[in-house]
């Protein structure tokens, strides 16, 4: 009776540990399977605050100003997302890099709505199905894991010309000034219908998601020096693209081709807009130059005044002593006996 008790209680023991051990061995061999693609990273929350250079946006900022800018491919500073356009052994562009890591399932994308918006919410989860069958994508559907497959060579990076990308600038809570790259879009072009290329936005990423595998993506940024001296997420943050405003944050949710007739004034307001952003940090920085120094100089001014002061009064009591001497050594006129007696002024003409 008692062994009989004994082996069921060392049974009740030993299952959580065996079940334990069969999750751990289940956790090893998805990650083997995972780190199998060339652009699958498993990364730990502690690697995800070190593989990036950007910090997010504060929830509490005391002024800000969203800008949504399109990045075209065909200009040199932003060739840098488009290149390698096929892949070269381990290196991939931008497109194919975040594409496969939505297939594999490392980061999330959202649903390129009307309003042109991103919206980061489970709500509006981009649908990957539809989105391949939207965009004539071919792929297959493995039916374990439920992940969709996409052969390399339909992976459709050549056909992806322009990205949309959302900056925030603003002020912290020590009025410090910060512009950051909050939201991506690849944008598809489609030329097959006439002369004029169609655009076709594809989904919005969230910046703070995938920085932390671009930051493990080197990036080649001059055709002159091909050394790759920084990486994807570098580009990003640094600021390296180069793009034409289309939209601003505003109550009405307007782009600016909606109140631009023309293309003068089209241009003439992305520059309005790029102007405002420069003064409002140059006005800043000469308040914050003009409020340290005059900080720096109040005490230094008022020591320098009562110095001043010191040496005023110090100098007037020398000259006063000195008036003093040449008046005692003087002569005094004589006095009348009529002033002498009645007190009164006369003139002495010397």
């Amino acid at each position: 009776m008692n062994r009989a008790l004994l082996t069921i209680i060392a049974m009740a023991l030993t299952m959580p540990c065996m079940a334990q051990s069969q999750k751990r061995l289940q956790e090893e061999a998805a990650r083997k399977e995972a780190e199998k693609s060339p652009t699958a990273v498993t990364l730990s929350q502690r690697a995800r605050s070190q593989y990036t250079a950007q910090t997010s946006v504060p929830e509490e900022v005391t002024w800000k100003r969203d800008i949504y800018r399109e990045l075209d491919l065909t200009k040199e500073k932003n060739a840098a997302l488009y290149y390698p356009e096929e892949p070269l052994g381990d290196r991939v562009n931008f497109f194919t890099l975040v594409f496969n890591l939505i297939l594999d399932g490392r980061i999330k994308a959202y649903e390129y709505r009307l309003d042109g918006n991103e919206r980061f919410l489970p709500d509006n989860l981009l649908d990957i199905e539809s989105m391949l069958d939207r965009f004539y994508i071919d792929y297959t559907k493995d039916e374990k894991t439920g992940k969709y497959i996409v052969a390399q060579k339909d992976i459709p990076s050549s056909e992806i010309g322009k990205y949309y990308i959302k900056e925030s600038n603003y002020l912290d809570q020590m009025s410090n000034y910060h512009t950051k790259v909050t939201a991506i879009c690849p944008v598809m072009i489609d030329s097959d219908f006439g002369d004029e290329a169609t655009k076709k936005p594809m989904f919005w990423l969230n910046y703070d998601e995938i920085s932390p595998y671009l930051g493990q993506t080197p990036v080649m940024t001059s055709s002159f020096n091909n050394t790759s001296n920084m990486s994807l997420d570098d580009y990003f943050v640094l600021g390296c693209y180069d793009g034409e405003i289309y939209k601003t944050s505003n109550l009405r949710n307007q782009p600016l081709s909606d109140y631009c007739d023309t293309d003068s004034a089209l241009k003439a307001e992305r520059q309005n807009i790029e102007d405002q952003l420069i003064g409002f940090q140059k006005g800043l920085w000469n308040e914050k130059t003009v409020s340290s120094s005059k900080n720096a100089k109040d005490k230094p001014a008022e020591e320098a005044s009562a110095e001043t002061g010191a040496r005023k009064t110090e100098s007037d009591d020398k000259s006063g002593s000195k008036t003093r001497e040449k008046k005692e050594k003087q002569p005094k006129p004589a006095r009348t006996p009529k002033q002498a007696s009645s007190g009164e002024r006369i003139s002495v003409h010397r």
